[in-house]
């Protein structure tokens, strides 16, 4: 069998992408360009192969810090150090990298920030559904070409997890558990032999160094696609964590409500952390269970409550008060949000969100308003 590395298409830039205009998303190796080069030019440490930053260096883009020169790094996750440090290190060697978490709690954007540190492109990726196929993650073909000419090496068309093997990439897979077990297990020999077999061509795409792959999972989907011991054991699984402090969630949806604020052309005000605070309070509390002085037992509602949710709630609250309010975050402008949030089972959840708003939120010293707002939306 000839070993060959396959070329992947042409890359299309960022401008490309958006079709000539301004991206609504940047990926991450350009909405943090100049952060990524002012870390390589600062960077003195040893590099993997075809890593475009060492080790210690994805861990500061990750977690924030400043350089030598003054240039400020910001963080892009927020939570302990430690974590990030073993999924770099992971990566550095020859064992794939699981994310694995409830939902919410940056599993997508550590693997995105990841790639973008490690290899300079965060878009060698596949998204795992319940119909994701074989071909996604090995090979497909151009049908026209292979029915004209046969199968060749034009007619295949490479996967990303293909790309990243051929030219010494990072691959992301999200929603690893998502996708059907016998799709799964096609990982096991990339993984354990670094080799792509083509039997139709006799031939095989190896591995090159630097290659690695970073999966995510959701850890509340057990027994949806399990993974096999076989396939799990490829993996060095680190397992992302909520906020441990209501502070540390506020800073996270602070921080991310004002990236996608500036996307959006939204004000964004320093008042606004004050409902940014309540939206974490009301989250935590009903996701804990139990209230922030201890006093009084929750139920909690059906969703998850996740970090995410609370970013999302905060910034339909933003353009709520940039369109149809005076440009101010208030009680009104998230109360809706947090309703939808929470009022998943429109039986149960909310009775439970009910119970909560007369129990807890009205009792609460400086909550009228929002207790009002609550009130009615929930109406």
């Amino acid at each position: 069998m000839k070993a060959e590395s396959g070329a992947g298409p042409e890359g299309i830039g960022a401008e490309g992408r958006a079709g000539g205009g301004e991206a609504l998303r940047a990926h991450a190796e350009h909405a943090f360009a100049d952060e990524l080069k002012a870390l390589a030019a600062a960077d003195d440490r040893p590099r993997p192969e075809r890593w475009r930053l060492s080790p210690w260096a994805v861990s500061t883009y990750l977690l924030g810090g400043a350089l030598p020169d003054g240039t400020v790094i910001t963080p892009k996750y927020v939570g302990p150090r430690r974590l990030v440090e073993v999924a770099v290190t992971t990566l550095a060697t020859d064992r794939a990298l699981l994310l694995l978490g409830v939902p919410g709690t940056a599993k997508t954007w550590v693997s995105e920030h990841l790639a973008a540190a490690v290899s300079g492109d965060s878009t060698l990726l596949v998204q795992g559904t319940a119909g994701t196929p074989e071909e996604a993650i090995r090979y497909g073909w151009n049908y026209a070409e292979l029915l004209a000419n046969g199968p060749s090496r034009k007619a295949l068309v490479p996967s990303p997890v293909m790309r990243a093997m051929a030219d010494g990439m990072t691959a992301r897979v999200e929603e690893l558990t998502r996708i059907p077990a016998d799709v799964q297990d096609s990982l096991i020999t990339i993984l354990s032999e670094k080799t792509l077999p083509i039997p139709e061509l006799g031939q095989e795409v190896q591995a090159v160094r630097g290659f690695n792959l970073i999966a995510t999972a959701n850890n509340r989907d057990r027994g949806v696609n399990e993974l096999s011991s076989a396939l799990r054991r490829r993996f060095n699984t680190v397992v992302l964590p909520l906020p441990a402090t209501a502070e540390a969630e506020v800073e996270i949806v602070s921080r991310r409500v004002d990236q996608l604020g500036r996307a959006l052309d939204l004000p964004v005000g320093p008042d606004g952390i004050d409902e940014i605070r309540r939206v974490v309070t009301v989250f935590r509390e009903l996701r804990d269970g139990i209230t922030t002085d201890g006093r009084t037992k929750l139920k909690s509602p059906s969703g998850t409550l996740s970090t995410a949710e609370a970013i999302s709630v905060v910034t339909g609250g933003l353009a709520l008060a940039a369109h149809f309010g005076d440009g101010k975050l208030r009680a009104g402008d998230v109360a809706a949000g947090i309703l939808g949030a929470v009022v998943r089972d429109p039986a149960a959840d909310r009775v439970i969100w009910q119970e909560y708003l007369e129990a807890v939120v009205r009792e609460r010293d400086g909550w009228k308003d929002f207790y009002r707002a609550c009130r009615e939306v929930s109406a």
